[in-house]
């Protein structure tokens, strides 16, 4: 089949909210998911640099990311690139829940 198509509630969430799909989707080399999480939420400081690039798409709600030493505001609509080796996290903004879509990609 030339597609995939998977629902990511369908996909058991891990970490508070983040839920895996590129196994669902059979992707092997991009790393796809959901995070969906409540007001106030935070993330923990990380980086990939065994993994590769991030793009963060925030699709509705209102968030800072923690890049280094940089706080980025973002807003539904906005999407955010860090580099592999970056320290980065997310903190949901206090009023209101938050949806990502992350990929990456070495």
């Amino acid at each position: 089949m030339p597609h995939s198509v998977v629902e990511y509630d369908d996909v058991d969430p891990v970490g508070g909210g983040r839920h895996f799909l590129h196994d669902a989707l059979g992707c092997s080399t991009l790393g796809v998911s959901v995070l969906d999480v409540e007001a106030g939420w935070s993330g923990e400081a990380h980086d990939h640099a065994a993994d590769g690039q991030e793009v963060y798409a925030l699709v509705e709600g209102e968030a800072t990311v923690t890049v280094g030493d940089e706080t980025v505001s973002m807003s539904a609509g906005d999407a955010l690139r860090v580099d592999p080796t970056a320290t980065r996290r997310i903190d949901a903004d206090a009023d209101a829940d938050s949806l990502f879509v992350v990929a990456g990609a070495s």
